[in-house]
């Protein structure tokens, strides 16, 4: 792919407004050390609800391809995000599962035929003041489907992410070097897919780390001897998620990309986040020492993003203070749009 030049290239240590797609472009080519990012994860959150699925793949598609030129040789693209996505796909077997734990009523399906044997002429209402259920009850025992539409909903498709991102990756020049698993608080017992299913709670996500062909400097002294031991070269991080999702549908904590430019990177490094969200990655660059560029297409969480760092100087540098001041900036902005 041959390097365009342009008259003005984006500036570190901004956030901008706009399509990731349009802004990579923009960005001076070989400068960026680790770029880290999640997309979205098409679960029909407010920000994605008008992408297909097909449209979701050709953004993550295109927004990968354009990290090759701009990535310095040897650098890093890391995607956050969670393993499977869970759709409605209608070209799946409209069959409603059987789940026994949650009958409200102890009857088979042998016990409603015996009783039909023996008066052929009852309908499923007949049928229903009979054993004291309903309608609905007597047509799922007897034929596995649900009147009031259950049988005849799309079925939910599980899709794995993991190697559709590594061949998007592999066609833009990017190779896998890494993934580490993120492992977040326990999911509630509430989840709809702990009642329904033997589908597990999603309660870790990956980061799909990827690297461009080139020298990458191997230094052990950007992390402090502890932190080579917790979590330097261990595959699992342990890191609570967020508190609050209050300004952003869909954030992670700031401890999550402080590790990995502290891992990847160096003082004054660019770490670029092309869906920045509420300016977590930003925060975490300034953090350790490094600048940063913001891409987001959302205008609200360009505003909340910029918030934040104008307010960064007024905390700590450390993890909890700016997760609080974040909330705070949140709080702030809702006040703000609901008058």
């Amino acid at each position: 792919m041959a390097v365009v030049k342009i008259s003005e290239y984006l500036k570190s240590n901004h956030i901008y407004h706009g399509d990731a797609r349009v802004l990579l472009k923009k960005i001076e080519p070989e400068t960026v050390a680790l770029s880290l990012w999640s997309p979205p994860y098409f679960v029909g959150k407010d920000y994605e609800k008008e992408l297909t699925f097909d449209d979701w793949k050709h953004l993550l598609h295109e927004t990968i391809a354009l990290h090759y030129e701009i990535l310095k040789p040897g650098g890093f693209l890391a995607i956050n995000i969670a393993d499977i996505l869970c759709f409605k796909d209608e070209s799946m077997p409209k069959i409603m599962a059987e789940n026994v734990s949650r009958r409200k009523i102890d009857l088979t399906r042998a016990q409603i035929l015996k009783v039909k044997d023996k008066n052929p002429d009852w309908n499923r209402y007949k049928l229903a003041e009979y054993f004291g259920c309903s309608e609905q009850t007597i047509d799922r025992r007897l034929h596995g489907n649900n009147i009031r539409g259950g049988k005849y909903q799309a079925q939910t498709r599980v899709f794995i992410v993991g190697g559709l991102i590594e061949r998007m990756a592999l066609d833009a020049g990017l190779y896998a070097y890494d993934r580490r698993i993120w492992v977040k608080d326990a999911a509630w017992e509430s989840s709809r897919w702990h009642t329904i299913s033997y589908r597990a709670v999603d309660e870790f996500e990956y980061l799909y780390v990827f690297w461009k062909p080139g020298v990458t400097k191997v230094d052990r002294s950007r992390l402090t001897k502890q932190e080579w031991i917790n979590w330097g070269s261990r595959g699992i991080w342990e890191i609570p998620s967020v508190r609050s999702n209050a300004d952003h549908e869909s954030k992670f904590p700031i401890e999550l990309p402080r590790r990995a430019i502290k891992l990847f990177t160096d003082s004054e490094d660019i770490v670029l986040d092309c869906f920045i969200g509420s300016g977590t990655t930003a925060l975490a660059a300034i953090s350790e020492g490094r600048r940063y560029i913001g891409i987001d297409k959302e205008k609200r969480s360009v505003e909340i993003s910029r918030a934040a760092v104008a307010s960064y100087h007024e905390y700590a540098k450390e993890p909890q203070q700016m997760e609080l001041m974040v909330q705070e900036i949140e709080a702030k902005y809702e006040a703000k749009t609901e008058t």
